[in-house]
């Protein structure tokens, strides 16, 4: 059980060395992820539409 709160001590230390992002920083790097979440899934959405398409011509 000693070791197990060594262990949170030891954690507790490393977090004060962490460098949190500001609040605006977060915001920022959020919104960044979901643009380009949504990029990504507009390309792969217009390729599996063209790709589709493509297919359909052979198929029929």
């Amino acid at each position: 059980m000693k070791s197990f709160f060594n262990y949170l001590k030891d954690v507790r230390g490393e977090m004060q060395h962490v460098s949190w992002p500001t609040r605006r920083q977060a915001i920022a790097y959020s919104l960044l992820v979901i643009g380009i979440s949504l990029f990504v899934a507009a390309l792969l959405g217009a390729f599996d539409f063209v790709l589709t398409s493509i297919a359909e011509q052979f198929i029929f």
